[in-house]
């Protein structure tokens, strides 16, 4: 596992806010759920501020979510803070196949 993968896997077992890079882009986020797609490290996220290059970050929007694949992430950091998700949060979701962690509510 990874330096990025052990990093998301505190967040989702401790409901931290992951601050990183993505594309060039900062991305503030709430990981939900980690694994593995294709042999793939990957994670859902629920971005809620920052930067993104699909679409502007609305609180709340249910267009927020982000399936990233972790070897694409730099400088990651935890931290404290609100959690932040979205009421479709409980809708199947296809950026992980083999789930290692998943948040609980």
């Amino acid at each position: 596992m990874s330096n990025n993968y052990d990093l998301i896997a505190e967040a989702i077992k401790n409901k931290k806010q992951v601050i990183a890079m993505y594309k060039g882009k900062l991305r503030e986020m709430c990981p939900h759920v980690l694994g593995r797609k294709n042999g793939r490290e990957q994670a859902l996220f629920y971005q809620f501020g920052g930067e993104s290059s699909s679409s502007t970050i609305i609180p709340g929007s249910e267009s927020n979510w982000r399936c990233i694949q972790l070897d694409g992430l730099t400088n990651v950091s935890l931290r404290d803070g609100d959690w932040h998700t979205a009421d479709n949060h409980s809708r199947n979701q296809t950026c992980v196949d083999d789930i290692d962690f998943e948040v609980s509510f």
